[in-house]
């Protein structure tokens, strides 16, 4: 290489695609380095320069270069033959190992893979060992290939026939068969005269028997964490029953609240999660989750929120920023998506995560949280906290400020609003009756047992500013 391209790569820095290392001495990292750029992209590491581009010269012998590549080769698998050579820069020596993309994924340093993002070596997951490893040597994804124990006695015609239904009705989808298996071709879910993997997800009467962590678990917890829990259930029916059932246990462990509107005979529900939100969140985790993993889908609902875990990862360069973002459909199981959208419970354009986002933010909630674990991605739902404005905007005086806050750990009685807010009877009742109209508290029990609550659930703004009508169930 040319000293005038030495010098540019000395300007740059770090980056995507250059590498500094003061000396020969971090082998260790040196390999992790070329395990990362043979996985990602062309790229050469520097050795005799500092991390901010200052120059100062390698320690260069006579088999330096030999035993540089002769470690490279023994601890690299698929073994690795970068170009080394000593260059020298405004007279002093520099080490170049020109590393090129390996057309045989994943390049392993150590048993270990790596990844360049910027100017850092980031450690494979498995799931992305094994995306990589499918993408070079020209694999099908998991759901395209054939699961040899099953066979077409195992498939539910009924499931195959209440499919087509749904496609024909959803999606004009017309398919004229004589047989299961005919339509199951026609679908492309049978390849060589057998059943995908998708096919058994989809259609077989006991998809479990061939794929166990194919379930979505759900929970109701008390309080905010996972100590104890309310109700618990298990779903193992075909993935889109799945969608549809862990969608009703949510519906049946969350609020909904019900108002008059003037002018209006019938009452108003809300949810106090946008439904369409949380349906969304459970079917992407369903069709693009990673089911090679032994994890199951989740869904933890808690007192302040609502969790979806998608055991899987991101798309190949992806962050969760991403997904707040524009962005192309990138499925992980390409057939099972295919499947989901030709009985319209996804679409195909990567407006799902987006839509999310627009739904919460219309519904008065924050954007739901996007989070990668590294071994699952989690979407948080949070309910909104009354803030000093929305209370203003409700007409709240500060004792009725100051009881909600009061209510978020503990109940309290008429009486007890009275003494503590030095108050008469009547007060207390007027400001107390309020809130409750307001849908913000709840009033429970008889008699001398009567006490107060938090309603877990804050009403539309706008139609509690004009009617004060809200009441609430479930």
């Amino acid at each position: 290489m040319e000293e005038k391209e030495l010098k540019e790569l000395l300007l740059m820095g770090e980056g995507q695609r250059v590498e500094f290392k003061e000396s020969l001495r971090s082998l260790n990292e040196i390999g992790e380095c070329v395990s990362a750029f043979s996985n990602s992209n062309n790229a050469v590491i520097l050795i005799g320069v500092l991390d901010n581009g200052k120059l100062v010269g390698a320690s260069v012998g006579k088999n330096t270069l030999e035993e540089l590549a002769g470690f490279i080769k023994r601890n690299t698998d698929s073994m690795v033959f970068p170009r080394i050579s000593v260059e020298v820069v405004q007279g002093k020596k520099v080490v170049l190992i020109d590393v090129g993309e390996c057309g045989e994924k994943p390049v392993l340093f150590k048993g270990r893979g790596f990844k360049r993002v910027g100017k850092t070596n980031q450690r494979l997951s498995s799931a992305e060992t094994r995306k990589l490893a499918r993408e070079s040597s020209g694999m099908v994804y998991w759901d395209e290939q054939i699961c040899r124990e099953a066979g077409l006695k195992e498939i539910d015609g009924e499931k195959v026939k209440w499919f087509l239904g749904k496609a024909r009705k959803r999606r004009n989808l017309e398919i004229e068969f004589d047989s299961i298996e005919e339509a199951l071709k026609k679908l492309n879910l049978i390849k060589d005269n057998k059943l995908t993997n998708a096919c058994v997800l989809l259609f077989a009467k006991n998809p479990q028997q061939f794929f166990i962590q194919n379930e979505v678990k759900c929970a109701r917890f008390k309080g905010t964490t996972t100590k104890e829990f309310i109700d618990m259930n298990e779903f193992s029916s075909s993935v889109y029953g799945q969608v549809d059932n862990a969608e009703k246990f949510v519906l049946k462990n969350i609020k909904k609240s019900a108002w008059i509107e003037p002018g209006k005979i019938e009452r108003q529900e809300k949810w106090e999660f946008p439904a369409g939100a949380i349906r969304e969140a459970i079917t992407n985790a369903v069709v693009h989750r990673d089911y090679q993993s032994s994890s199951k889908v989740q869904v933890r609902i808690f007192d302040d929120r609502i969790e979806v875990w998608n055991p899987g990862t991101l798309p190949e360069g992806w962050s969760v920023e991403t997904l707040k973002q524009k962005h192309e459909s990138k499925p992980f199981n390409p057939l099972l998506a295919r499947m989901f959208f030709l009985i319209k419970y996804i679409e195909e354009w990567g407006r799902g995560t987006t839509d999310m986002i627009r739904d919460c933010l219309d519904y008065g909630l924050p954007e739901p949280e996007f989070k990668d674990s590294g071994t699952s991605i989690i979407v948080t739902f949070r309910k909104a906290k009354l803030t000093e404005e929305m209370m203003e905007k409700l007409g709240l005086n500060t004792r009725q400020r100051g009881v909600l806050r009061y209510l978020e750990e503990n109940n309290i009685t008429r009486p007890e609003y009275e003494r503590e807010y030095n108050v008469s009877k009547r007060t207390a009742n007027r400001e107390l009756s309020k809130l409750v109209e307001l849908g913000l508290i709840k009033k429970k029990g008889k008699g001398p047992s009567v006490h107060y609550t938090l309603s877990g659930i804050l009403p539309n703004l706008a139609k509690s500013c004009q009617t004060g009508e809200a009441n609430l169930e479930g």
